[in-house]
């Protein structure tokens, strides 16, 4: 899957990817209403990865349904839409609208994005907050409704199992890691924002980890991301657990990367003689080293 604001609204990569050929387009973080976003500077490259803040611009729940959705159905994507909210009727109202949408899969709901200063992470580092956004969702829509965990917690595994009591049909993780970057000829931030999130393959080992832990936690699917690059990378997520995967920064490094990862897995299949890509799903063998542990 095509991770929301890495792949824009998804038409934008038509003319480099058959989007009907991934498990799904994620969109753009979607308000009710447009937004402009913080200033520049607003993404910066570092040591394998980048940091962005762009603050959740985007044109609206209203908008992408008028100017996206129809040619994102005529070009046989199945969109998963990122909804954002600054309070709880936010949410709903967005998912309501998007419920009666033509073309609309699913919903992942945004309660960690880690740069903008209202609404999201504060839902999504409270077990009461991810309680309380998934089950008023869940009331108003038929559709299935994912939230995107945040990695900016002492417990993600607890958040989770509070995604899982209140409804949810899945949750994805992890969305990006709170981090800063100074000039030091200045000795000021190099984002405008001060602060923002890490993503790229410097957080996958971290990301992988917190699958693992979250596939023991929770019997919902799992879909996973952070810093995916290559066939090898997805394969470690769906072995630590994640029915799914979400490719996002890698996008800005090669758009054509979906052909290079779908063969390089299917490569894998076949040299292991697996017939199903799902019976991968949570297979990694930590027995002999968790004794190995315990008797040491």
């Amino acid at each position: 899957m095509a991770a929301s604001g890495c792949f824009g609204y998804g038409v934008e990569y038509a003319d480099a990817v058959d989007l009907a050929s991934i498990g799904a387009v994620v969109s753009k973080g979607l308000f009710v209403k447009e937004r402009s976003g913080h200033p520049p500077q607003r993404i910066v490259e570092t040591p394998s990865g980048m940091l962005n803040a762009i603050g959740l611009q985007g044109i609206g729940v209203h908008r992408y349904i008028k100017e996206k959705l129809p040619e994102l159905r005529r070009l046989g994507a199945t969109n998963v839409i990122n909804i954002c909210g600054s309070t709880l009727d936010e949410y709903v109202e967005l998912a309501r609208i998007l419920s009666d949408a033509e073309g609309v899969h699913a919903l992942e709901i945004n309660i960690s994005c880690p740069n903008i200063k209202e609404g999201g992470i504060t839902f999504g580092c409270s077990l009461h907050g991810t309680f309380d956004v998934v089950s008023a969702i869940k009331k108003v829509t038929h559709l299935p409704v994912i939230p995107k965990l945040t990695p900016n917690v002492t417990d993600v595994a607890s958040i989770a199992k509070s995604a899982e009591d209140a409804g949810a049909d899945a949750v994805s993780l992890v969305n990006t890691f709170l981090a800063m970057a100074i000039d030091v000829e200045t000795r000021r931030p190099k984002l405008s924002n001060i602060v923002g999130g890490l993503s790229g393959p410097a957080i996958r080992p971290i990301a992988v980890r917190m699958v693992y832990e979250c596939r023991r936690a929770v019997k919902i699917p799992i879909i996973g991301m952070g810093g995916i690059a290559n066939a090898t990378d997805a394969l470690e997520f769906m072995i630590a657990g994640a029915t799914a995967v979400q490719v996002g920064t890698a996008n800005f490094v090669d758009p054509f990367i979906w052909s290079k990862l779908l063969a390089g897995m299917r490569d894998y299949m076949q040299r292991h003689s697996i017939a199903r890509i799902a019976d991968l799903v949570g297979s990694v063998d930590t027995s002999t080293r968790e004794k190995q542990w315990i008797s040491s």
